[in-house]
């Protein structure tokens, strides 16, 4: 998420009410997650598992809960509750705004697109020219929509990021204000559900066909003309190069890739990056000529006992 102007590094300490180390004019520029910061964004981190990943990495401006050694050309933010204060400054940044009417007055819509009935249509959302919106379908804030985009009835985009801290009070729910992007010519079949980025956004690439029921995670990129099959879970995060295939009741672990040219067998379960152009089966999910051999000798036991009896 990138700010609508740049910050000092004092007016974010000001508005989560924190110290800091670094220069009070030290430039902010925005905020995001670790796997897509880039210089002037902030990253937080709250676990000393992970300080090194988040001081080591493109963000300049790391919010956290010790003061520790600050590298050079870098700023820390240092806080009492990282994940608290990220969410002070999600709701800050990107405030929730009801819309009181079924197509909010800030949406557009382009040339010869359909919307048909009993549709939701949020704050910001751009949706391009002939597209097919059908009944049913909820299309949160900020969401983007390119050219020739069909969504069957019931689709939801923009739902909020399944990313909760176990408190001790309960699971507190890090706030989403990223976006949801399909790009053109992208069909989305009935009931499929789509999660907004937490900072950033969750992409559907060009020429890419979705089967119905399926829910893909905050943040997951998914390229172009992939296919993707009835009842596929996709965690977050999860980066989906081009031309992938993924057949139905697959579940896509978070934070893979999975290269270009892929297939996913049905009822597959993955849980590690891909290799490129290759087939995949099982769960856990190998490499699918290696499991139907497996498979295979695993027949042959009961023979191979019998005989062994005789």
């Amino acid at each position: 998420m990138k700010f609508s102007k740049p910050h000092t590094l004092k007016q974010i300490a000001d508005l989560i009410n924190c110290k800091y180390t670094g220069s009070s004019d030290f430039p902010v520029l925005g905020m995001n997650e670790i796997h897509v910061v880039e210089p002037g964004d902030i990253v937080f981190v709250d676990h000393p598992k992970y300080y090194g990943k988040a001081l080591e990495s493109a963000a300049t401006i790391v919010l956290i809960n010790k003061d520790v050694e600050c590298p050079e050309g870098k700023a820390l933010l240092i806080s009492d509750d990282p994940f608290r204060d990220f969410n002070k400054l999600t709701d800050y940044f990107n405030p929730f705004k009801p819309s009181n009417s079924a197509i909010a007055k800030s949406a557009t819509i382009g040339k010869n697109t359909i919307i048909q009935p009993n549709c939701f249509i949020g704050n910001n959302v751009i949706i391009g020219d002939d597209c097919e919106i059908h009944s049913n379908v909820s299309i949160y804030d900020d969401t983007i929509i390119g050219n020739n985009v069909t969504i069957h009835a019931g689709t939801v985009l923009g739902a909020n990021a399944f990313y909760y801290k176990n408190r001790p009070e309960g699971y507190d729910r890090l706030k989403s204000g990223g976006r949801v992007v399909i790009e053109d010519n992208v069909d989305i079949g009935a009931a499929c559900t789509i999660d907004r980025g937490v900072t950033a956004d969750t992409t559907i690439g060009k020429g890419s066909k979705l089967d119905n029921q399926i829910q893909i995670g905050h943040d997951t990129i998914v390229g172009e003309k992939c296919l993707i099959a009835s009842q596929t879970g996709i965690a977050g995060c999860v980066v989906i190069e081009n031309n992938v295939i993924i057949w139905g009741q697959v579940g896509v672990k978070s934070g893979i890739t999975i290269a270009e040219g892929t297939e996913i067998y049905a009822q597959s379960g993955l849980g590690h990056s891909t290799e490129k152009g290759k087939s995949y089966f099982g769960s856990p999910a190998s490499e699918a000529r290696e499991r139907f051999k497996e498979m295979a000798y695993i027949r042959k036991i009961p023979e191979i006992l019998k005989s062994l009896k005789s």
